[in-house]
């Protein structure tokens, strides 16, 4: 059997992952807000670094648009907390170290780096609604504007 994999206009497929704050987030336990779930490739490093602090920065208005945001990577817990920290994060990271949500998602791509090929994630951002649809997703994000063109197609759901 192969992977379910996410499309637009259709349910997301449940998926329950280990969690900053000694959780366990679990996708049928959010419905009823709508739900940013962002795939970065690695904790502290630069561009994930200025990706969470967007988010971050942006809290309230996320928020206001009953707004739950989500990281996701294939670091640690251990790894996720001290970032979280060292950030201010105030929403939660998920530690996808069996790249099983990744593959759902289908963010694990053939990168080059330094004339190296190598599998990692995708930076990839899904909107996924109140009934647990999958509503927008952003592929190869460029983390410059990203933040406000999530925040532009939130606001165009109500």
């Amino acid at each position: 059997m192969g992977i379910n994999k996410v499309k637009i206009g259709k349910k997301v497929p449940e998926f329950d992952l280990e969690s900053t704050g000694e959780k366990t987030v679990k996708l049928s336990q959010l419905k009823g807000k709508n739900i940013i779930i962002y795939f970065y490739p690695k904790d502290s490093t630069p561009g994930c670094t200025i990706e969470a602090q967007n988010f971050r920065d942006n809290i309230r208005k996320f928020s206001s648009l009953n707004t739950l945001i989500l990281g996701v990577s294939r670091d640690t817990i251990i790894s996720h907390e001290k970032f979280k920290k060292n950030q201010k994060l105030p929403f939660d990271l998920l530690s996808d170290y069996d790249e099983k949500l990744c593959k759902i998602f289908d963010v694990m791509k053939e990168k080059n780096m330094y004339g190296k090929k190598f599998i990692g994630i995708e930076r990839s951002t899904f909107l996924i609604d109140k009934k647990g649809v999958l509503r927008n997703e952003w592929r190869k994000v460029k983390v410059k504007e990203h933040v406000n063109d999530v925040l532009q197609t939130i606001k165009k759901l109500k």
